[in-house]
């Protein structure tokens, strides 16, 4: 029983020591420990600006009110941290045994102001660096509180919780940011060990959760770079991180970014109304070595993208700024850009001015271009130059094969250009502007070798009775805020030259015989022609084709915004009509749908009567040179005009 009643009186005794501990807590000397320890991390001043009281639930401690951390010595915006209400907690073994061992800080609602100079320096980086906006002896941590005379304890906070803080982020003078109700724990259980990081934060409404790993955070608060892991995570997407980083900013390691729905992910960061197409980045999964630099620098090698049924390859370097700097090396591999132009990421509808009302498209009528209004401003988000190959790419109208291009931007003003594009069995080489400086403008210089017609004419036209390889020129411009207003106003100039090819659904030999087109093919040795082109309608003069035993010409105009032709083809038979040649026009008219193909009888029947009517009044003529020469007694000899024989015989008389 005695042992019984000891221990049931060292319990009391216990109890009554830590009530006691408890009862007599100084809360003034915690929150300057506390305080200390701050500032010793820091470098930062920490100032209380309200009382002290003991804290028992749900933190042992003390509560501190008014607690603000000094900001940079070149800030102007106020304390980097403040908080109306910080508790601070203590390590209650250690109290039991007569120390003041802080633990925790947590705090309430507080208004954390993060911010960055023109020249990159941040005020979260502390020391030297950084500086204090406060006078150096009031930021020095003191080596003991007020009337005590024991040495503040080594920094020992192991635990800093942060609930519904506000953040002000300023980037380089421009005025701040605003992101709310963000709550951040940081576990750091050993002094000179890893620390974990939590947050979540919903800066557009939706949560987006942050856990990070630094390696050595007594270290890397001194300005060390440390091993960092890092993951973000949100319902439409996530961001990993595993390599090495700075307090400063600096990083460097592999970046892993996986979004089913790149358009939401981004809009959970505040970047709505970003619908990119489904196969240029509407689901994403990025992998890349990654560097950046505090000041502003982003070097991306061993780039893997897939996005979303293309994938790209390659390294770039980006400077990021107001508008960012850009020089990249990207290869797409097989493009696959079909049905681009119906996803409506481009383009917005627009009405059509009232002077021209959009066409109705009916039969045997031309439907006309695409009125909608191109969205450009894409051409102001970014200068720089970027290499891009290609296996193939596919588009809605054309495909073509191997491609190398460069592309180069600076103030929306966007250079394509097309060092080696091989299409149709030939190539394309040339540039193709797009100017965004004001109003829209396209342009370019192209040159053609090889090219086949048909399948080109195909897919461009819909027209495909014209076959051969051709070399081909043109230069061209066009301006407007809509396809059909750019084809209506281009003007330029070119030429095309043609080896052996058809010309299908012309018999030239039945039309040249009966008058009649027929179903069939006219194959012609070599085609040219030359053209220009001005308010949307190509014109041609001197397009020349030489058939065996023909000759053809045509001449006409092209309307490339009305998507009209009106064209007249003239094949003559070189040894028909006593080797004079008989000419039999073919008229080329309509709309690109519905093209009709017709000889021009009436022109033809035309010729043949101003022939007859030639050769009867030649006849006509020789009667009545004959009939007066009889009248008159005067013989014409071979070559000679009755007119002439007349004036002979009268001079003879004249000298008898």
């Amino acid at each position: 029983m005695k042992w019984v009643f000891r221990l049931v009186g060292l319990v009391v005794v216990l109890i009554v020591v830590v009530a006691v501990s408890l009862l007599l807590l100084p809360a003034e000397r915690i929150a300057r420990i506390a305080a200390d320890q701050i500032e010793t991390a820091t470098g930062r001043s920490v100032t209380i600006g309200g009382p002290v009281s003991l804290s028992y639930w749900p933190v042992l401690g003390a509560q501190v009110e008014k607690l603000a951390v000094g900001n940079a010595a070149w800030s102007t915006q106020g304390p980097m941290f403040e908080a109306a209400s910080v508790s601070v907690g203590v390590d209650a073994r250690a109290l039991i045994g007569g120390k003041i061992l802080i633990r925790e800080i947590d705090a309430q609602s507080p208004v954390i102001r993060l911010e960055t100079r023109a020249d990159g320096a941040a005020n979260w980086v502390f020391g030297d660096a950084g500086g204090s906006a406060e006078a150096t002896s009031s930021s020095a941590p003191s080596s003991s509180p007020s009337g005590s005379g024991s040495a503040t304890p080594p920094a020992s906070i192991e635990a800093l919780k942060v609930m519904d803080a506000t953040i002000l982020y300023a980037a380089g003078g421009q005025p701040p940011l605003l992101y709310e109700g963000i709550d951040l724990t940081l576990d750091w259980p050993e002094g000179r060990g890893a620390a974990q990081i939590a947050a979540r934060f919903a800066p557009a409404g939706s949560p987006v959760d942050v856990s990070a790993t630094i390696g050595a955070l007594e270290s890397f608060l001194a300005g060390d770079v440390q091993g960092v892991r890092a993951r973000l995570v949100h319902a439409a997407g996530s961001v990993d991180f595993d390599g090495r980083a700075s307090l400063e900013g600096a990083m460097t390691g592999a970046l892993d970014i996986q979004s089913p729905d790149t358009g939401k992910f981004l809009a959970a960061f505040g970047a709505a109304g970003i619908d990119l197409p489904p196969k240029l980045g509407q689901s994403l999964s990025l992998r890349a070595q990654t560097t950046f630099t505090p000041d502003g620098k982003l070097a991306v090698r061993d780039l893997v993208a897939d996005l979303g049924g293309n994938s790209v390859t390659g390294a770039a370097d980006v400077l990021l700024a107001a508008v960012p700097q850009v020089n990249a090396q990207l290869d797409f591999g097989a493009l696959d850009l079909a049905g681009l132009g119906d996803t409506g990421v481009s383009a917005a509808p627009a009405a059509p001015a009232p002077s021209s009302p959009a066409p109705t498209a009916t039969p045997g009528t031309a439907a006309g271009w695409p009125r909608d209004a191109i969205d450009a401003s894409a051409l102001a988000s970014f200068n720089g130059e970027i290499a891009i190959s290609a296996r193939s790419i596919e588009l809605d109208d054309f495909s073509v094969g191997a491609t190398r291009a460069v592309l180069r931007n600076e103030n929306s003003r966007m250079v394509f250009d097309l060092r080696e594009v091989l299409a149709y069995g030939g190539s394309v080489a040339g540039e193709f502007v797009v100017n965004n400086r004001g109003s829209l403008s396209v342009g370019g210089r192209l040159s053609a070798q090889g090219i086949e017609m048909q399948p080109l004419l195909r897919d461009a036209a819909d027209f495909a009775r014209l076959t051969g390889k051709a070399d081909a020129r043109v230069s061209f411009l066009g301006s407007g805020h809509s396809v059909d207003a750019i084809m209506k106003s281009l003007s330029g100039d070119g030429g095309l030259t043609i080896g052996r090819g058809t010309i299908e659904g012309i018999n030239l030999d039945r039309l040249m015989q009966s008058g009649d087109v027929g179903e069939g093919t006219t194959i012609f040795d070599n085609m040219s022609a030359t053209w220009t082109m001005a308010a949307g309608v190509l014109t041609n003069n001197d397009l020349l084709v030489e058939i065996k035993n023909y000759r053809a010409s045509g001449e006409g105009n092209v309307g490339l915004g009305a998507q009209t032709i009106d064209y007249r083809f003239t094949p003559v038979a070189l040894r028909a009509n006593s080797g004079q040649g008989l000419a039999v026009p073919v008229i080329i008219r309509g709309p690109w749908s519905d093209v009709s193909i017709r000889p021009d009888l009436e022109a033809v029947l035309d010729a043949r009567l101003d022939e007859e009517k030639q050769e009867l009044e030649r006849k006509a003529r020789e009667k009545l040179d004959e009939k007066l020469g009889e009248e008159l007694g005067v013989t014409p000899t071979e070559g000679q005009s009755i007119e002439d024989a007349l004036k002979e015989k009268l001079l003879r008389k004249l000298f008898e």
